[in-house]
């Protein structure tokens, strides 16, 4: 157990001074015994030395046994490789025999050649004779001739015949020449019939020998142009030309290198028979149309068509440069009308987007009217930008903005579908120009024709500033224009720019594209300026019409309820309504900034309204309230120069109700410190006291 377990000191003592009886702790069943427990180690020690001694005399064994087997394989060892050597000696000297036999036989072989190949030609020679004898008879009494099973055989002799025969002179041999002609004629008609038949009987072996005869024939080019013709019997059988047209070129192409032994060329010449032939008809019937949407539609259909069967065809073995066949056969289909595809373009998108635009006003029962050009209506344009009034009559359009986004998107789906045209018809030198011609006809069109008139009529229908209950549409328009310019920048990125980008149209059309935004940014800036006006009108209405005198100066200051008054609630209430309006309408800085403008103008509205009225004491705690509401208004705004504006008004109402004795501390507080005196005595001066003189004092 000792030499099959591992031996751990510790562990073996411990289970030792268990086994011994008094070996155990003081708290046993027995008691402690040291001496009895010293005696079981001697004991053991010397039984484990006995053990020692026994297991040395053992490994001692082993090593002189292991050595001794060592010494004996060394020397089989040794004994091998001497055998080895000699085997390798052996093996040299033979593959020098082999070699020194293979010499001789390979010289004997030579020699035999030498001999063998004149006598081969001698007698290939005499047999050519006796044929060319019997032509000069002019009777053909060979086998080989008159056994049609041997049309093989005869179609190599006259094949030779015929090379031998254009040798020799026309005025002695001419007879004999135009026999083995016209032999060297039929026996190629017969292997050209074979071969069609032995296709049309799907034997691609019997195919392939007769076309390796036919291979050194002038009318080899014959039977590949049968055998072309035949593939294409039945092949056309769908509707759908280019698929027919894959099918047929994927089975030849199997099968073609089994038969012929150049099926590259053979494959080449089928597909530019199919381009050619089959294809340049539907090209042909795509020339033939005289309406220009087919011409266009079709001839894009076709061309992307015949290109993703080009795509296919790539797959196959057609020589080295097929990406230039192919490309040739493609260019050679449709360069007829491509010369002048983009005129057909650029007629057809107009009168498309003339008609979206023409149905989307008809069906809105409006008559567009003319927007005046020329130096009268650049005079009244620059008149209204410097001067913001209105020029001729306002127009009432009846909520109706003039801007529709299907139409917008119809639009440019049409222009989307003439850049994809573009890309694939145009030649790569004029695709840069062609395209800027499309993207031309988008801003007539869409930016000029519906944008621009929208926001002529627009502008046309916003009323005057001190019109009554006026209904304010513009910002409905600003709010269509943002998204229509939107996507006419997204299709400006997404699909004109790829076409012209490494071109000079580029900076062109960028150029055409800021101006034709300025110009519209322009209009909308002066549409939204005049529609902020109508706001501040319409504020000033309700309070000309809400405000009371008797609200300033209270008939009984005793019983007067302190809250806002009615004037303050429907302006609140009408501000709220726009300031809702604007947010919806714009997007980003454009909110802030119409926002900020529309509170300082309506701050400006409500210090004037204050002015023009004297307040008592209550009359100014109303005044209070009513600023405090428009404080309120004007958090909706989220405009810290608007809240600071109402701010620095409710500290200036404050005037109104400060006692006399306080008023200098009031006015020197943080919020008018900095604010002119002049504007602090104005409102001091419309307390109903302040001809008193104690206050008059107090203020001085």
């Amino acid at each position: 157990c000792f030499i099959k377990e591992p031996f751990v000191a510790d562990e073996y003592i411990e289970r030792l001074v268990w086994r011994t009886p008094g070996g155990g702790s003081r708290g046993g069943p027995e008691a402690f015994d040291p001496k009895r427990l010293l005696e079981e180690f001697v004991n053991h020690i010397q039984e484990l030395q006995i053990m020692d001694e026994r297991i040395q005399r053992k490994v001692e064994k082993l090593e002189q046994q292991c050595q001794k087997e060592a010494k004996e394989f060394a020397k089989k060892v040794q004994e091998l490789q001497k055998s080895n050597q000699v085997a390798f000696q052996h093996f040299q000297e033979l593959d020098e025999h082999i070699s020194y036999v293979a010499t001789k036989v390979c010289h004997l072989g030579d020699q035999l050649e030498g001999v063998n190949t004149p006598r081969q030609r001698a007698v290939e020679a005499q047999k050519l004779m006796k044929y060319f004898n019997e032509f000069l008879d002019g009777e053909l009494k060979s086998d080989v001739f008159t056994n049609s099973e041997k049309i093989k055989e005869a179609a190599d002799i006259i094949q030779k015949l015929h090379l031998i025969a254009q040798e020799l002179p026309f005025d002695r041999f001419s007879e004999v020449k135009s026999k083995i002609a016209s032999k060297y004629h039929d026996l190629e008609c017969q292997l050209i019939q074979e071969f069609t038949s032995a296709q049309r009987r799907g034997e691609i072996s019997r195919m392939r020998e007769v076309a390796a005869v036919l291979l050194h024939f002038k009318g080899y080019s014959h039977c590949v142009d049968v055998y072309i013709k035949q593939c294409q019997e039945g092949a056309y059988l769908r509707n759908d030309i280019f698929e027919d047209a894959a099918i047929l070129c994927l089975r030849v192409n199997k099968q073609v290198g089994d038969i012929f032994s150049n099926p590259e060329t053979v494959l080449a010449k089928l597909i530019q028979n199919v381009f050619e032939i089959k294809l340049q008809y539907v090209s042909y019937c795509c020339m033939l149309s005289s309406v220009h949407e087919h011409l266009i539609f079709f001839s894009v259909f076709s061309m992307t068509r015949t290109t993703h069967l080009s795509s296919k065809l790539m797959e196959f073995n057609l020589g080295t440069d097929k990406q230039t066949f192919l490309s040739k056969l493609i260019k050679s289909i449709f360069i007829s009308y491509l010369e002048n595809y983009i005129e057909v373009e650029i007629g057809y998108l107009k009168s498309r987007s003339a008609m979206i635009l023409q149905r989307y006003y008809d069906s809105k029962n409006h008559q567009k009217r003319s927007i005046g050009t020329g130096g009268i209506q650049d005079l009244k344009e620059r008149i209204r930008q410097r001067t913001n009034l209105p020029l001729g009559p306002s127009i009432d359009t009846h909520g109706e903005t003039f801007l529709s986004q299907e139409v917008v998107v119809n639009l440019l789906q049409e222009t989307k579908q003439a850049f994809e045209r573009c890309h694939r018809l145009s030649d790569p030198s004029d695709l840069p120009r062609n395209a800027f011609r499309i993207f031309t006809i988008l801003v007539e069109f869409l930016c000029i024709e519906h944008i621009d008139y929208a926001l002529e009529t627009g502008l046309a229908g916003i009323p005057s500033s001190d019109s009554r209950n006026a209904n304010l549409y513009f910002l409905d328009v600003v709010q269509q224009a943002n998204t229509i310019f939107h996507l006419f920048d997204k299709q400006f990125n997404d699909h004109l720019m790829p076409l012209i980008s490494s071109s000079p149209k580029l900076s062109e059309c960028l150029q055409k594209k800021k101006e034709i935004i300025e110009q519209m940014e322009m209009k909308l800036d002066t549409g939204i300026d005049r529609t902020l006006n109508c706001m501040i009108g319409q504020m000033k209405h309700i309070l000309a019409a809400e405000q009371k005198k008797t609200n300033c100066k209270p008939e009984d200051e005793n019983n007067v309820l302190i809250q806002y008054t009615n004037a303050c609630v429907k302006v609140c209430t009408y501000v709220r309504k726009q300031v809702e309006k604007i947010k919806n309408s714009m997007d980003g800085k454009n909110v802030d900034t119409v926002l900020m403008e529309l509170g300082v103008r309506f701050h400006r509205l409500i210090y004037e309204h204050l002015q023009q009225y004297s307040y008592s004491c209550m009359g100014g705690m109303l005044a209070i309230c009513d600023v405090a509401e428009y404080r309120k208004c004007a958090k909706d705004f989220k405009i810290p120069m608007v809240l600071h504006l109402f701010d620095t008004l409710h500290a200036l109402c404050n005037l109104l109700v400060v006692a006399p004795d306080n008023l200098k501390q009031v006015c020197s507080g943080e919020q008018l410190a900095n604010l002119d005196k002049n504007i602090l005595h104005s409102f001091v001066q419309l307390r109903a006291d302040y001809r008193s003189a104690r206050l008059a004092r107090h203020f001085s």
